[in-house]
């Protein structure tokens, strides 16, 4: 199926041909709350309900594998056959399966391969090396047979990075079984020369020992995802975009050298044969221990090292309801384990365990093991407890990668100049801590939330560098945390080339940002400031709970969060998700208002005190010659005798009849004496967000208003909002705590002049006869006046 920009698929069932059927055809009004339900979210079936939880009447294909495979040193490559059962729980029948071949990414001819840009009028070494590697090397599957469980010949055919397996008999619906069995084999690609996500590496440089680390990932043919909502999820492998599997049981034997150690998904069946019995012992003491306990040791490594030995040797593992499997081999291999307990009957005891080189240390021996540790217990409490016996990490060519119950991490300590030691730099420490977290705590999402990063990135990746950034700061307060703190997206929300979150991840311009940084920043935001963490904090385990070792959508995603939450979000949705606005919310101009004094002579008083603040007029101030009424005293008549701001006896009878009038409910709010101040905000980024308003009073006190983001319900551009208060403003300043991404803080500010102004009561017409009502009276012929008596 093809991916559109947006990769917004509806099920099968309930593809809906209309777009925005609401439509604002008069004035600019934007409505950022409008409902995405009916409109942009697919229609809720009996397999995914409205809740967002999987209907009663939800499936999943199961998928198992049986693979013997064989890694051949010299010649840097790997064989294998492989037996797989494929269950059919969809209602439908399938003529034809899909598998994918990731491997054939580095064939010549391949999509992604053909479709590599370049830009510039420069070009690095690494990408001259990579230029002439991929001129001379070709990598990708030999596929030389397909069978079925008879052993007969089944027809296939491949199309780029995908395999069609044309069965002679299609596998039925509800429940139908299948088997067949593929005979490949592929070239693995040198990892620091051509790049990608496994390969070799091996330490040739003058005085290094000459070995060689594999890391085995996409290594063998492995059943597409066939779903409810996509059909055959067969896009061709291109790049950025990962992959979805089907859940299943594996059982693999893996053939290397006689002297390497191999790490792989599942639990090794044949301890005996493959470790010495001191080793054994050790990855027994290991399960009790509180500190990491070798296994194979960093002496053992280097013994080995030192010459290979003759012959070959299988390790067996078997892992039980898992999507995928990777390994890594080598001779240059310590080994270091210890047990991570977990309040969980089905999985108390999980081994913690890493894998890494001479090279790695003492950096790997110091950090990898513990970290594996801290994801088990934060990811544990965020989203569920880890359901696997082993979670491990290793050291490798791939900077970062992951796989069930496997990792693979980069980071190494570097040579000192001087002395030829090796050391490490306080960024290699917390790069090595992050990307542990980061790759294991994969095995949560996706690879047990078993969501399709092919179309949506930021399922994957960014509800994993979520939880990644609150394992670190769980870590340590001040870890130098690369992504999920607000502050740090504002320049990328600020950018020109950058795509909604929901877009295909092949389309996806500065993926990092875009598929790790800002939804994870989106999550923390809606955790910390939309929701609070108690509302969160159960929604997203819900969500999590919900679709372990099933296939979630974002649609499931976002009506999970609301069902649980019991807020309307499509306005974040929208927002943060299906757009590219940005934060920047300005706050253009403070009031300070108060009520027209009840009585009309205070009214008056108050109005004068405002005039009488006002600058005078630079021209009359400047002019030096006596004025007209100066020079001729027969000029002045009442209204020069008087100050019209002064109160009337019409104003005063008013004012009593006013509160005359009045029940004491009125009275009492006619007679207050607080403050109105009035903030006026400006959403200059179209993003409609909380608005967090701290005020500071001249007491010395502080007070901060977290307002909803429904306040732009109205207007999402333009709004005024009120605090009444007996306290005198002298300062205000928006998002204070930084907490909102807000891309522009010179507008966040107003410490200037806060003007005052006067709530006038409306009492309909106000136009006045100062002369007749008065409480001067005018003598008859005569401009002169004369104080009388108020009249009752």
């Amino acid at each position: 199926m093809s991916a559109s920009v947006f990769a917004m698929v509806a099920p099968l069932s309930a593809q809906h041909s209309f777009a925005n059927p609401i439509e604002q055809t008069k004035g600019a009004f934007q409505d950022k709350f409008r409902q995405l339900e009916g409109e942009e979210w697919p229609t809720p079936t009996d397999y995914r309900n409205a809740s967002g939880a999987p209907g009663y009447r939800y499936w999943q294909q199961k998928v198992d594998y049986d693979v013997k495979a064989r890694l051949d040193e010299p010649k840097r490559a790997v064989s294998g056959t492989q037996t797989v059962k494929y269950k059919n729980n969809s209602p439908d029948s399938l003529p034809y399966l899909w598998l994918l071949l990731d491997q054939n990414d580095y064939k010549h001819d391949s999509i992604a391969e053909m479709t590599n840009i370049v830009s510039g009028d420069k070009i690095s070494l690494d990408e001259v090396r990579r230029a002439k590697r991929m001129q001379e090397w070709e990598g990708g599957f030999t596929i030389s047979a397909v069978r079925d469980a008879a052993g007969k010949q089944l027809k296939f055919t491949v199309v780029d990075s995908l395999l069609r397996i044309d069965l002679a008999d299609a596998v039925a619906g509800n429940g139908g079984e299948t088997a067949f069995s593929i005979d490949w084999s592929f070239p693995m690609v040198e990892n620091k020369v051509v790049g990608g996500r496994s390969g070799y590496e091996c330490f040739t440089q003058p005085g290094d020992d000459g070995n060689c680390i594999f890391e085995g990932a996409q290594w063998f043919p492995r059943l597409a995802v066939y779903s409810d909502y996509e059909g055959w999820h067969n896009k061709a492998f291109i790049g950025s975009g990962e992959f979805t599997l089907e859940f299943g049981d594996y059982k693999v034997a893996l053939t290397v050298p006689s002297d390497h150690v191999v790490a792989a998904t599942g639990v090794l069946q044949n301890p005996d044969a493959a470790l010495s019995a001191a080793q054994r012992q050790r990855l027994e003491q290991a399960k009790s221990a509180t500190a990491p306990v070798y296994v194979v040791t960093p002496e053992e490594a280097v013994t080995a090292e030192r010459g290979k030995a003759a012959g070959e040797k299988t390790w067996v593992f078997a892992a039980s309801n898992v999507r995928d499997f990777g390994w890594a081999s080598s001779r240059k291999f310590a080994w270091d384990a210890m047990g991570v307990k977990q309040d969980y009957a089905d999985q108390p005891l999980v081994m913690a365990m890493s894998f890494f080189s001479k090279e790695a240390r003492p950096l790997w021996d110091a950090y990898s093991t513990k970290s594996i540790a801290h994801t088990i217990d934060v990811y544990g409490r965020f989203a569920f407890p880890y359901p696997y016996p082993v979670a491990q990490s290793v050291n490798g060519p791939v900077g970062g990668m992951e796989y069930p119950m496997i990792s693979f991490n980069g980071p190494r300590p570097v040579k000192d100049k001087k002395t030829g030691n090796l050391t490490y730099t306080e960024r290699a420490k917390y790069g090595l801590i992050g990307v542990v977290i980061h790759e294991v705590g994969h095995n949560w999402f996706p690879m047990i939330v078993n969501s399709d990063e092919r179309q949506w990135t930021w399922m994957d990746e960014g509800l994993n560098t979520f939880l990644q950034f609150q394992a670190e700061r769980l870590w340590d307060k001040d870890f130098p945390a690369r992504r999920g703190e607000p502050k740090d997206i504002a320049e990328y929300m600020l950018s020109q080339n950058q795509m909604p979150l929901m877009t295909q991840s092949d389309s996806v311009l500065q993926f990092g940002a875009n598929g790790y940084g800002k939804p994870a920043t989106a999550l923390t935001i809606l955790r910390e400031t939309v929701l609070g963490r108690e509302l969160f904090d159960r929604a997203f385990r819900e969500y999590a709970v919900r679709w372990r070792f099933k296939h979630p959508t974002p649609y499931d995603f976002f009506r999970t969060i609301e069902e649980s939450s019991g807020v309307d979000l499509d306005w974040f949705w929208r927002g943060w998700f299906y757009s590219t606005d940005h934060v920047d919310i300005a706050l253009d101009k403070v009031v300070k208002a108060t009520l027209e004094p009840a009585d009309a002579e205070a009214a008056a008083a108050a109005r004068k005190k405002q005039r009488d603040g006002e600058p005078k007029s630079l021209t009359a101030s400047r002019n030096t010659e006596k004025t007209v009424v100066e020079r001729d005293p027969s000029t002045l008549d009442f209204y020069d005798k008087i100050d019209p701001l002064d109160a009337t006896a019409a104003d005063k009878r008013k004012a009593a009849d006013a509160l005359k009038d009045l029940t004491a409910e009125e009275k009492a709010a006619r007679l207050v004496t607080d403050n109105f101040y009035r903030f006026s905000f400006s959403n200059k980024g179209g993003l409609v967000m909380p608005v967090i308003l701290k005020m500071d009073f001249s007491d010395g006190s502080s007070e901060t208003a977290r307002i909803p983001a429904e306040v732009w319900r109205y207007n999402p551009r333009k709004i005024t909002w009120q605090k009444v208060t007996g306290k005198t403003l002298v300062r205000a300043e928006i998002d204070p705590m930084w907490e909102t991404a807000d891309a522009d803080r010179s507008n966040n500010v107003y410490a200037g002049r806060i003007e005052p102004v006067t709530l006038g009561i409306d009492k309909g017409d106000d136009t006045k006869n100062r002369m007749k009502d008065s409480d001067k009276k005018v003598l008859p012929g005569s401009l002169q006046a004369y104080d009388a008596p108020a009249t009752k």
